[in-house]
């Protein structure tokens, strides 16, 4: 787990705003949920024979011995909350939500055991014009903050009985090679073979290339679904790629899934992903509902937006309040005050802990401040204050003390 520091922390901030924004745009409302839920909730959704439930929850008993977990993820999180407390009833949601999540898993560039994601929900539509809006969304927040190197790569997943075909051909044939799979792949051949196409070991990837193929076994809506996505997509002028192997490593998933990845982060590609979940509401006790979303990692996306140019600049003070003698400080905490009260979006730092004026004045320009107050026994007889430019060559000015705020929202709004 690590720390996120003020500078980086800036550069965060940038990029969820932007992600925020963009999001809202599209009418979808946010929702804070629990960090903490009972574990069954992401056994059940999540699926058991699944490397997050099986190696990667935090998970312990409380007081009650109940067993409850870190959050490994949002959507599951999500769906319990609509059906707790009744926002699935009759209606349609798009919400969305940002916090930690956490997994314990081999920590490395850009991933950690304590990690942010973003999750977009849209529960209640069934149609593939619901999938098209999370991916252009998507291609416009991308738009927004300057990124280029993305791809997006899509594929259907079909319905339970589609899936149901394609695991029984999927089991035939990685049964008759069972003696070329890897461990992981032998445990799962029977509980959940499509996983087998989602691991990462480069010697599996000769066999999983030779295996059937989903998009061979849709039925008639299934493929018109996706031929539905398709469309929408290139109505929009979002480029994809299909990719049959995408299946996604959650076992909630039916009909589209998808991926934006890149090749500017090494061998984390992906950078947003999800799909459709439309069984899950059932599954965790609520009626049937179809819904999709996705989630997108903060760590990857703003490593992504640092590697394209991006950075937030040093979030400086505008004005640097300098204050020598009691009396002085006095009247210099009544103008930091008076100034935040008449200018609302300015930034103030008064000097703390004292100091000659030359220190001071030293501490103001390291501050990267555009001004500096000065306040000393002299502007506290006259009722009036220094005032003094930081960043250019422009004498200071004497101003009154009542039109001090107007005199520096002048300055900084030319």
């Amino acid at each position: 787990m690590n720390d996120i520091l003020p500078d980086a922390a800036a550069t965060w901030r940038l990029v969820e705003d932007v992600v925020r924004g963009t999001i809202e745009s599209y009418g979808y409302r946010e929702i804070r949920l629990p960090i903490l839920e009972r574990t069954d909730v992401f056994a059940r959704a999540i699926g058991e024979v699944t490397d997050i439930v099986e190696k990667e929850m935090y998970s312990f008993k409380d007081r009650n011995d109940e067993s409850l977990t870190l959050r490994p993820e949002g959507t599951a999180g999500m769906v319990r909350a609509g059906i707790t407390n009744g926002l699935l009833h009759n209606q349609r949601q798009k919400l969305w939500t940002v916090g930690p999540m956490f997994r314990y898993e081999k920590p490395q560039k850009g991933r950690y055991r304590q990690f942010h994601q973003f999750d977009v929900e849209a529960m209640g539509y069934e149609g593939p014009d619901i999938d098209a809006e999370l991916m252009i969304l998507c291609a416009r927040l991308w738009e927004k903050l300057g990124l280029k190197r993305l791809s997006l790569e899509i594929n259907t997943l079909g319905t339970q009985d589609n899936r149901a075909k394609y695991r029984h051909e999927l089991v035939k044939y990685f049964s008759a090679v069972k003696s070329q799979l890897d461990e992981d792949s032998i445990r799962r051949l029977e509980k959940n073979p499509l996983r087998i196409l989602d691991s990462k070991n480069p010697d599996m990837q000769r066999l999983i290339a030779a295996a059937p193929v989903i998009t061979d076994h849709l039925d008639v809506e299934s493929r018109a679904h996706f031929d539905g996505l398709k469309l929408l997509l290139n109505a929009a002028d979002v480029p994809f790629t299909v990719n049959p192997r995408l299946v996604r490593g959650l076992d909630y998933y039916n009909l589209t899934v998808f991926e934006w990845i890149t090749d500017a982060l090494g061998s984390q590609g992906a950078v947003c992903a999800g799909g459709r979940y439309d069984g899950l509401v059932e599954k965790l006790g609520g009626k049937a509902t179809p819904a999709i979303g996705w989630a997108m990692g903060v760590e990857r996306l703003v490593e992504l937006y640092e590697t394209s140019g991006g950075k937030a600049g040093v979030l400086a003070p505008d004005v640097y309040i300098v204050a020598a003698g009691d009396d002085a400080f006095s009247c210099g905490i009544k103008a930091a005050e008076i100034l935040r009260d008449r200018i609302p979006e300015i930034k103030v730092e008064l000097n703390l802990g004292g100091g000659s004026f030359k220190s001071q004045l030293k501490r103001a320009d390291k501050s990267g401040a555009a001004y500096a107050v000065v306040l000393g026994e002299e502007e506290v007889a006259g009722n009036r204050a220094g005032l003094k430019p930081l960043r250019d060559r422009e004498p200071q000015v004497d101003v009154e003390f009542d039109e001090l705020a107007e005199a520096i929202a002048a300055r900084l709004r030319k």
